[in-house]
């Protein structure tokens, strides 16, 4: 990969020291091996969205090779779900994106791509800081500060061509109360994590999410068969309450999120009696489980 603003003669690294920069040499000795899944680590101190610029690396002349990592320092046109914006302060998080080719494993399973992050970032998280880590489907990070759910990290897979999906990842980590974009977001320092050193935590995640995507492309991408859909519903703090699904379109459903089904659906029991599968849609909690 070809480093984009990579340096700013005018921007200090340093200027808050609680925020260390990374340290892309460092995290490619510690991540790429041989015969494992990511071949390179590039971090930058600026771009738009590392998703945007991965994908046009996918999609280019020089196609670039399955398991190519790009970090940005800061983001300025970061994007979520439904073109959200996602905006945070330089050094404050992690903000990367992964290339992924899951050749072996038929299209119409590649939609559980965002949900497997989720569970291996959770699962790092976990691991690596000490911070339980929920899911809100599809794809949203939730940690508890002082009693209450906040949103610390979000997902966005899209497609790079026929043949790539190109998944990025967004976790605030030191974000002090001050610093919230909007409310109810968090952050892992707000949530007492044991460590918010971003390059530790940056490797339990890609570590994780190596793991847990040759498992599933191991078993064809079946979820049932790599275990996936019982980790993610375990982990799923959507399941058992009653939520309003938000369509594309204006349209809604309240009812009980009751499961996750094997085409990664998020399942509802209405007040009519039926099961009502939502594949896509903004989740809404309206009472706790």
């Amino acid at each position: 990969m070809t480093p984009r603003d990579a340096s700013d003669a005018n921007d200090n690294r340093w200027s808050d020291l609680d925020r260390p920069p990374l340290n892309g040499a460092a995290l490619r000795r510690a991540l790429v091996r041989e015969g494992g899944l990511w071949c390179d680590v590039e971090v930058v101190q600026r771009t738009g969205s590392t998703n945007s610029d991965l994908v046009a690396l996918a999609t280019g002349e020089e196609k670039a090779d399955e398991g190519a990592v790009l970090v940005a320092e800061e983001q300025n046109a970061g994007r979520g779900r439904l073109d959200r914006q996602w905006t945070a302060p330089a050094r404050s998080g992690l903000f990367f994106s992964v290339l992924l080719k899951p050749t072996g494993v038929p299209v119409e399973r590649w939609g559980w791509l965002p949900l497997l992050t989720g569970v291996a970032v959770a699962t790092g998280l976990s691991r690596v800081a000490g911070v339980d880590t929920s899911l809100k489907w599809p794809n949203d990070l939730l940690v508890t500060v002082d009693g209450e759910e906040r949103k610390t990290g979000g997902i966005l897979a899209e497609r790079a061509g026929n043949d790539a999906v190109v998944v990025g990842i967004g976790i605030n980590v030191t974000l002090r109360e001050d610093e919230l974009p909007v409310p109810g977001a968090g952050s892992l320092a707000l949530a007492g994590a044991t460590t918010t050193d971003r390059d530790t935590v940056l490797r339990a995640v890609l570590r994780s999410l190596e793991q847990w995507y040759e498992k599933w492309r191991a078993a064809g991408g079946d979820p049932a068969a790599s275990g996936l859909q019982e980790t993610y519903a375990a982990g799923c703090a959507t399941l058992g309450r009653v939520v309003r699904a938000e369509l594309p379109g204006g349209a809604s459903i309240t009812g009980e999120a009751v499961a996750v089904d094997g085409d990664g659906r998020l399942v509802l029991a209405t007040e009519e009696g039926v099961q009502q599968p939502v594949g896509a849609g903004d989740i809404v909690h309206l009472r706790p489980a």
